[in-house]
């Protein structure tokens, strides 16, 4: 048996509002907003007591979807700095094709975004940088070259 599709992509975040903005200026459009709790959601994350805020985002193209969560109870844990290098293990990344990258980056920069390293070139086809937007998290960024 195969898998069917990707449904979304899970970040634990802190600031719901803040997330929420970077990712809508980024061109995501927002599902949907729920609160999940009970015996289900404590059943399939293995904790106790689970009381999480849910907002999911998705591409335009409806074919990817974030899901940000913001844990009630348990509270979050912080497993080190938010700033950590992309080659730590464990590190995620969510990877963007955009249409305008500079355009992109200076738009997020008022959401806290901030370069890793620069925007960079590989070979004729692509645009490259990775940015860390809200809680950490690093953030792809690829403009096609035609």
């Amino acid at each position: 048996m195969a898998i069917q599709r990707m449904d979304n992509v899970g970040i634990v975040i802190d600031d719901m509002e803040a997330a929420i903005a970077f990712f809508l200026e980024l061109g995501m459009e927002l599902e949907g907003r729920t609160q999940v709790e009970g015996l289900v959601a404590d059943q399939c994350t293995g904790l106790d007591g689970v009381r999480c805020d849910i907002a999911m985002v998705r591409t335009p193209d409806g074919h990817s979807r974030l899901e940000l969560a913001k844990y009630r109870t348990p509270e979050a844990i912080s497993d080190g700095p938010r700033n950590r290098p992309h080659n730590v293990l464990g590190t995620h990344r969510v990877m963007f094709t955009v249409d305008d990258i500079e355009d992109t980056v200076a738009r997020l920069r008022p959401h806290g975004a901030e370069l890793l390293g620069e925007i960079a070139r590989f070979e004729d086809s692509f645009l490259l940088c990775y940015v860390r937007g809200p809680e950490g998290i690093i953030v792809g960024l690829a403009e096609e070259l035609r």
